[in-house]
């Protein structure tokens, strides 16, 4: 979660929505008090809005709601009565998938191959072949959808966590029910949430040291003992927490010995090219959540991952922060997020001014022939680049999601809490059970857990103090290159 400040005012950089919204109520439980008082937040009951325009320039609209009957007629008015019927099976079946992966999966450790044998032997393997991870996302919204925009729009869901809908496995239209289930807006942006988070920490007795460069996770008697920051400084610690990208550590951003049997992923997730901007608008109704889609979807996603290029045709989406389910805004201009999915090489091929330009004129252009007149200042603009993402999260080219989730083997390849090293706790969209806002926090949650029983196990704390005098002996926390 960050905030960049285009003209003054702070926009949402990050993170724009927040689902599972029991995730933070037990988060905060946890810490001995409630969302409520720290959080103003609201239920969306406009879940986003969606248009497609056609090559003659006319644009079709559809809008999901949380309320599954509301959708279901506003696909019937769109696409016909076999389409909402459709809908209706797409979401008993989303439904499905997230009652069975939800307690065994979500809220577990990392899986195995021993614990999902297990698992067919507790649920049956009719349930475990239910979760669908044998064949594509997009094979199997054939059996709901033949109206190819609808297809377009549930397969979006699987860039939820940086992954294409042509060679992600089915199990992710979970995702589909886990926005219908409630899309919470958050007074003030995403931001508040990891700030009422800062503050229950510091008020715990805990230290946040930003701006920290973390050279090397120190390893004594084969179990992580603490940090080495960039000026030398030591920070001793029972226990370290990385919640950076997990293959900087694999790359040995943190030390040889901290990254040993550590494995990069073979394929990154998607970074993105954003567009954080004060702009007033005109023509298209916005909505808080818009999505202006691609006409050829199969080629934008075959560009981003087989070719490693941005597309030539981006599916868009727009972030209008200043509105609320009756899509009104006051004069003036409102805070936009334009965002579009590529490649995450940014380490590898940077892209050059000229290129980020063309790409920026594209999707302007586009979203202006869908009817959405923007007027800005592109020198007021804070555009950030899938280099810019590697220089915050070092050694992923941009990755915003860890691995990409591609197969039906692709569970059993993002790293749980637990490392080879003892005394070392990963956390974060890299980490199991995957990226998003909930699942991060989930992944947190877990390393606690995690942390909390390796340390009982082991006997009373060693108490160590850094140089500073301050007892770490919970544990040492950090994200990429910082602690």
């Amino acid at each position: 979660m960050r905030q960049v400040h285009p003209s003054g005012r702070a926009v949402d950089a990050g993170p724009t929505v927040l689902t599972m919204r029991g995730v933070f109520d037990e988060l905060f439980a946890a810490l001995g008090t409630t969302l409520d008082r720290h959080l103003t937040i609201t239920p969306a009951d406009l879940l986003a809005r969606h248009a497609w325009t056609t090559p003659g320039g006319s644009t079709q609209r559809l809008d999901l709601f949380a309320d599954l009957d509301r959708s279901a007629d506003a696909i019937g008015a769109f696409a016909g009565a076999r389409e909402a019927a459709g809908y209706r099976r797409f979401c008993d079946y989303a439904r499905r998938i997230h009652a069975t992966v939800e307690q065994p999966f979500l809220r577990s450790q990392r899986p195995t191959i021993t614990s999902t044998l297990s698992l067919a032997r507790e649920l049956g393997v009719t349930a475990l072949l239910g979760i669908d991870g044998h064949r594509t996302l997009w094979k199997a919204l054939g059996d709901f959808f033949q109206d190819a925009r609808l297809r377009q729009l549930f397969g979006r869901y699987a860039t939820y966590c940086g992954s294409s809908p042509f060679l992600a496995p089915a199990t992710l239209n979970v995702i589909a029910h886990v926005e219908r289930d409630g899309v919470w807006l958050v007074e003030g942006g995403m931001y508040q949430v990891a700030a009422a988070l800062a503050g229950l920490v510091e008020a715990a007795g805990g230290t946040i040291r930003v701006g920290a460069q973390v050279d090397e996770i120190l390893v004594e008697g084969g179990r992580a003992a603490g940090v080495r920051l960039a000026g030398g400084e030591l920070l001793s610690a029972d226990a370290v927490v990385l919640n950076g990208d997990a293959e900087a550590l694999a790359r040995g951003l943190f030390g040889a010995a901290a990254a040993k049997g550590h494995v990069a992923p073979k394929e990154r997730s998607l970074s993105a090219i954003t567009w954080a901007l004060d702009a007033e608008t005109r023509g298209f109704p916005l909505a808080r959540h818009n999505v202006f889609f691609s006409s050829n979807y199969e080629a934008e996603f075959r560009q981003i991952f087989s070719a490693g290029q941005v597309p030539s045709e981006p599916t868009i989406y727009v972030c209008a922060q200043d509105r609320d389910d009756r899509g009104v805004v006051a004069g003036g201009p409102e805070r936009l997020l334009v965002l579009v999915n590529a490649p995450a090489n940014g380490d590898q091929r940077p892209l050059q001014p000229a290129e980020v330009a063309a790409c920026e004129t594209r999707c302007f252009d586009w979203l202006s022939r869908s009817g959405l007149q923007i007027s800005r200042d592109p020198k007021g603009s804070v555009v950030t680049t899938p280099t810019d993402f590697e220089r915050l999260f070092p050694a992923t080219g941009g990755a915003l999601y860890g691995a990409a989730s591609h197969g039906m083997t692709s569970p059993f390849a993002r790293p749980g809490s637990r490392t080879r090293l003892p005394g070392l706790y990963l956390a974060g969209g890299s980490a199991h059970p995957g990226a998003g806002v909930p699942m991060a926090a989930r992944s947190g949650m877990l390393a606690a857990a995690s942390l909390l029983a390796d340390l009982a196990s082991i006997g009373p704390s060693r108490g160590a103090a850094t140089p500073g005098g301050t007892s770490t002996s919970s544990a040492t926390t950090g994200s990429t290159r910082s602690a």
